[in-house]
């Protein structure tokens, strides 16, 4: 077995880009280690420099008057590189549609069906 012992920006050269994922975690300071099948953080699997920009931008406030200053560059290359990089980020639904469980346990709530029957609809695969 090959082990690493690096940091995210000697990974992120190693892998080049591409997929990877994550098979053990160790918890610093307790010895407990989980083994699995784990998806790096979305932010992790950007380049070290897309990662240096988003730190940027985040420390920035969203300047990107600001971010013109920092990396020298034009307001339309700050824009265009943001772009690029959100394109490869998933982003989460601020206004989800409600899940079954939700309308089940809405309904609960409601009084318009039993504690059993909520039990019995979540336990149904959907």
């Amino acid at each position: 077995m090959y082990k690493l012992n690096m940091d995210w920006q000697e990974l992120t050269d190693l892998t080049q880009g591409q997929p990877f994922t994550v098979e053990r975690v160790r918890l610093t300071g307790s010895g407990i280690a989980v083994e699995g099948s784990f998806e790096p953080p979305q932010l992790a699997q950007l380049s070290i420099d897309d990662q240096v920009f988003v730190a940027a931008f985040v420390r920035s406030h969203g300047s990107i008057k600001e971010m013109e200053r920092i990396f020298g560059v034009s307001y339309p290359t700050i824009k265009s590189r943001l772009n690029r990089i959100a394109e490869r980020l998933d982003f989460v639904d601020t206004d989800p549609a409600p899940s079954g469980a939700a309308d089940t346990v809405d309904r609960l709530r409601r009084g318009e069906i039993t504690a059993q029957e909520a039990l019995a609809e979540l336990r149904r695969p959907r």
